[in-house]
């Protein structure tokens, strides 16, 4: 699976209005984007350290690299970018990312010593 993230940054306070405007408008354009298999929206609640820098994080996952790439490249990618470009510069960072899931919790291990009886 593939995914690309949009990592927003806290808006000011003043600016929370507007962000959620343009945030919804880039939302329905990334739903429209051809084979989404999942879209995440993580709303940041803090960090370890108390406040986090971050606000907001949208994941869209996709099949492989390509269909994500195409699916940039159709229409309703490319509104989703427009609209992404109305965002003020250093609001938000983007990344794409190989993803690797494993169902359970745990990472098998050979070593009998490294693992804990419950």
């Amino acid at each position: 699976m593939f995914k690309f993230m949009i990592i927003f940054h806290q808006p000011q306070p003043t600016q929370i209005r507007d962000f959620e405007k343009a945030y919804t408008a880039l939302l329905a354009h990334v739903e429209q984007m051809p084979d989404i298999i999942r879209r995440q929206v993580s709303s940041v609640a803090g960090s370890p350290t108390g406040a986090s820098p971050y606000y907001r994080i949208l994941e869209v996952y996709f099949q492989d690299r390509p269909t994500m790439e195409a699916a940039m490249r159709s229409s309703a990618g490319q509104l989703a970018g427009a609209q992404l470009a109305q965002f003020p510069e250093g609001v938000f960072e983007m990344a794409f990312a190989d993803v690797y899931e494993e169902s359970g919790g745990l990472t098998p291990t050979d070593d009998a010593e490294n693992t804990t009886n419950a």
